[in-house]
């Protein structure tokens, strides 16, 4: 695919902008409205996320905060929306692990922007753990008899996520290459279909987040396995993490969503983005709705969530490539 910009108009773009904020109107910042860019659609966990955060930025960053969603392409129609767009601080990326971590590996060679050149990282927002739920016929109430039936049963049992390379797959492919397992991945589009496949008992089992398994699990319709944070989520603290059963002792898998601005953006407004995202967080009532959503609060300093963005890469870029993950 071609870029859709010449690489000289981009970097006088860039220069432009730059130039365009002198360092008393960065202390001024925001001068207009803030818009959050969700490259999803309405009332999924980013879009939800970005509204809850939107509203309590408008207290800690004062003046307008608004959403809007640009979906489509994996979350890359959003994400290029933001790259394009003046690096000024007004027009920031809710992004999450996928289109600003994992689609560089994924849809090698066929991105129009480059995550780690054209997006400042400024801060993370949420860890998002999923949860591993499994029929009711399956014949495992946790982890360690989940893969023990896996290993009798090769190729028998099958996975369902809400798409080919997003993290969901990435949990599964981690689950198969640990527990020395293999299983059948299927791929749909949304976690209500996911969901309703393995409650029917068409589907084994699937990786969703805790907030679209929630209602599924307290109704009894599947049985929740584990979380795939390293450790127990604050939100379902009695669900083990994958990592307690000892031959998963490194399992760790999350999708996360992080606050980025475009490339070329003046570190004096990343900073205090970063100060007032980190002042939203530790809001107990902010801190309470995001958990009720199966989020994390997590913030981080620019330089903290630029390495831990190089690290989560690295991790994906292994088991993309070991398991051959390619997205037609």
């Amino acid at each position: 695919m071609k870029p859709l910009s010449h690489p000289l108009a981009r970097a006088v773009g860039l220069a432009l902008g730059i130039a365009a904020l002198s360092p008393t109107q960065a202390q001024d910042y925001p001068s207009r409205n803030v818009s959050i860019v969700v490259p999803f659609g309405a009332g999924g966990g980013v879009d939800i996320t970005a509204r809850l955060l939107a509203e309590k930025l408008r207290t800690t960053l004062g003046g307008t905060v608004i959403v809007e969603n640009k979906a489509g392409g994996s979350g890359m129609i959003g994400a290029q929306a933001v790259v394009k767009a003046a690096p000024d601080g007004h027009t920031l990326l809710l992004g999450s692990a996928g289109e600003t971590a994992i689609n560089p590996f994924v849809y090698k060679g066929r991105m129009q922007y480059e995550p780690a050149k054209d997006l400042v990282p400024v801060t993370l927002v949420v860890r998002v753990p999923n949860v591993l739920v499994v029929a009711n016929k399956l014949p495992v109430k946790n982890t360690e008899e989940l893969i023990a039936h896996a290993k009798k049963n090769p190729g028998k049992l099958s996975y369902s996520t809400s798409g080919v390379g997003n993290p969901q797959h990435l949990n599964g492919e981690l689950l198969e290459e640990l527990g020395g397992i293999f299983m059948v991945h299927i791929p749909y589009r949304g976690a209500a279909a996911q969901l309703v496949d393995v409650t029917s008992g068409l589907v084994d089992m699937t990786f969703v987040s805790y907030t679209a398994a929630k209602s599924f699990i307290q109704a009894g319709k599947v049985k929740p396995i584990a979380v795939t944070s390293p450790t127990r989520a604050s939100f379902a603290p009695d669900l083990p993490a994958l990592a307690e059963h000892k031959p998963l002792a490194k399992y760790a898998l999350e999708n996360w969503f992080g606050l980025f601005a475009p490339a070329g953006t003046p570190d004096a407004v990343v900073q205090k983005l970063n100060a007032a995202v980190t002042a939203a967080l530790k809001d107990p009532e902010l801190a309470k709705k995001l958990r009720e959503q199966g989020c994390e609060p997590t913030p981080m300093s620019p330089q903290q969530f630029k390495d831990f963005i190089k690290k989560e890469s690295t991790q994906f870029e292994r088991i993309v490539t070991t398991a051959k993950i390619v997205a037609e």
